[in-house]
């Protein structure tokens, strides 16, 4: 009773590939990486309104908008802004881009003032602090099992 049977070796399962999930669309598409920069969504407007104050405020930072020229993935047609309008303009945000060097810097800045602010937040809290009642009591216990 032999069956005709392809030998195991000519056998071939061929693996499909899982079918892609829906995702739901990004709002604010990321451009495509450049070495040296660092990319940023920065609000131009808030409910219609413009915010001219944040806008210069982040141009002095250093940050400068991106021309839609230099990121065409990401450009979509249709000028928001009458003043931004050879860059990506997207729901009343603008992509701008910096130096990777700046805002490192930048961030140190803030990490320090931040940590200054919680060094003040501590040495306050501990000036109340009195031996008898302790407000951290490093208790150090020690779980022993049977006859230690």
């Amino acid at each position: 009773m032999a069956e005709n049977r392809l030998a195991r070796e000519l056998e071939t399962r061929e693996r499909t590939a899982r079918k892609k999930g829906w995702q739901r669309p990004e709002l604010l598409p990321a451009p495509n990486p450049e070495p040296g920069y660092v990319y940023r969504w920065i609000r131009l407007s808030t409910q219609g309104q413009p915010d001219p104050t944040n806008v210069s405020s982040k141009m002095r930072e250093g940050w400068e908008p991106v021309l839609a020229t230099a990121h065409p993935e990401v450009f979509l047609s249709g000028i928001e802004n009458e003043r931004f309008k050879d860059n990506i303009v997207i729901g009343g945000l603008i992509l701008c881009r910096a130096p990777e060097e700046m805002v490192e810097e930048r961030n140190a800045y803030y990490q320090a003032q931040a940590h200054g602010q919680m060094q003040a937040v501590d040495n306050n809290l501990m000036r109340e602090n009195d031996p008898r009642m302790p407000i951290f009591n490093d208790r150090k216990s020690t779980v022993t099992f049977g006859k230690g």
